[in-house]
């Protein structure tokens, strides 16, 4: 009886123990994906900004400037790209809105992200856009590879529509949760203007005109939780400037925006208990159970091997003895 559960066992432990290494290097390469249809949104705020009022064309002290920042998944337009590119892809159409302190609407930016579902990674695909203009992205946007690394990525800046490495400086403590630090700077930049102005009757075409030109600089700063490799909390120091042409009169340049932009606390809250909630998910796939039936593989093993032992009692004859015939007399 006690071979029988120790063949039971052994069984067991070689099927656990096959099964860690498949859960992890199989199996959650293939499961864990960003939903297709996922809608998030984001309320950040600069306090005490500057902005400019397209009306005088100074720049004025104002106190607070809100950017709200808006994804949604596409269902329809995902399903259409993985027919052709034979993978799970998802498509975010963004916005960014910035309103002023009178709740006026200042800028309006939409674009179009397309990525791989398991890596991140872009998806070149028809609609792949900002702004209304195509891009051909490189790099992360928005969101982390799935078990962040501590290393540098390559990261998609809309503004300037260009890709720069955004830096691992190290590992912090955020609210509770062991987050990865991320920093980028994108230095001057001449930027296109947006589609939609602030003022009736000034377009990107009419500014051009002038010869005016639009000029943009941040500090971009993300606090990733590395399981999910979702961005916990986020800023940006930002700036931007016009420089140049008639429109200016004499001046060389005026500020069109500048701020320190933070998430807003509310936000800041409910990010951080959503992400909480995903990491558990996460981490059950790819660390608690492969590491668990690991370990469950060796017990059975260990607990096989004993059963086994203990079935051979001291003194019992081997099965060679058993078998040995008792010698003839004559």
């Amino acid at each position: 009886m006690r071979r029988k559960a120790s063949l039971i066992l052994l069984a067991l432990a070689v099927f656990f123990a096959a099964l860690s290494p498949l859960l992890r290097w199989y199996a959650f390469p293939r499961v864990a994906k960003v939903p297709a249809g996922q809608y998030q949104d984001m309320v950040l705020e600069a306090k005490d900004a500057t902005l400019l009022d397209y009306g005088t064309m100074t720049a004025e002290k104002v106190d607070k400037v809100t950017v709200v920042q808006t994804l949604k998944g596409n269902v329809e337009a995902s399903e259409r790209i993985e027919r052709t590119a034979g993978r799970d892809v998802v498509v975010w159409d963004g916005l960014s809105y910035v309103e002023g302190p009178d709740g006026e609407m200042v800028s309006r930016i939409p674009e179009r992200y397309i990525f791989d579902a398991h890596t991140q990674e872009p998806v070149h695909a028809t609609g792949e856009s900002v702004d209304g203009d195509p891009v051909r992205r490189e790099g992360i946007e928005f969101k982390w590879p799935f078990l962040t690394e501590k290393r540098d990525y390559e990261y998609f800046d809309a503004q300037a529509r260009i890709t720069e490495p955004i830096h691992y400086k190290g590992t912090q403590d955020f609210r509770g949760v062991e987050v990865y630090y991320f920093e980028q700077t994108i230095p001057w930049t001449k930027v296109p203007f947006p589609k939609t102005m602030p003022v009736e009757g000034i377009t990107p075409e009419s500014l051009a005109g002038t010869g005016t030109t639009r000029w943009y600089t941040t500090v971009r700063k993300f606090w990733v939780e590395p399981v999910t490799g979702a961005p916990v909390y986020g800023e940006e120091i930002h700036r931007e400037e016009l420089r140049g042409g008639t429109l200016l009169g004499d001046r060389d340049k005026v500020t069109a925006f500048a701020g320190h932009v933070k998430m807003r606390e509310d936000y800041i809250r409910s990010t951080v208990d959503l992400v909480k909630s995903q990491r558990l998910v996460v981490a059950l796939m790819s660390s608690y159970l492969p590491w668990g039936f690991l370990f469950l593989g060796v017990g059975l093993l260990a607990l096989s091997l004993y059963l086994e032992a203990r079935g051979r009692r001291p003194g019992d004859p081997s099965p060679t003895q058993a078998r040995e015939p008792a010698p003839l007399s004559a």
